[in-house]
């Protein structure tokens, strides 16, 4: 079965509002891609789910008070804005998210390209 073709310009539909909990976080395939939802305080934030410092899925990491703590070297970003906690002077991509009336969670895919990591 050939691969679905995503159209960066388009809502994809990613999950039910219900299967997220706050202060959790879950990673979905869009295409050939990873994205990550995280729920805070009610609110749905999309990011890519790779960390930009040595490409490790986030899901894999910690989501505790509000900041995403990746697995492999402690990187912290705030889960509602993306920014970077430590080290300071990075960002996770981000997405548009959008709840339908149905309760299903959609992404609008944007760049994929995060400034690029100090090692």
């Amino acid at each position: 079965m050939p691969e679905e073709t995503v159209d960066e310009h388009d809502f994809v539909d990613l999950a039910e509002t219900e299967s997220l909990w706050d202060d959790e976080m879950e990673s979905y395939d869009v295409g050939d891609e990873e994205v990550l939802l995280v729920k805070i305080d009610g609110e749905i934030h999309a990011y890519d789910a790779i960390c930009p410092h040595q490409s490790i899925s986030l899901v894999e990491g910690e989501l505790e008070g509000g900041v995403l703590t990746c697995r492999a070297h402690e990187w912290q970003f705030d889960a509602v804005s993306g920014e970077s906690v430590n080290p300071s002077g990075h960002c996770l991509a981000r997405h548009d998210v959008r709840v339908t009336d149905d309760g299903i969670v959609q992404v609008k895919l944007r760049s994929r390209k995060p400034a690029p990591a100090n090692h």
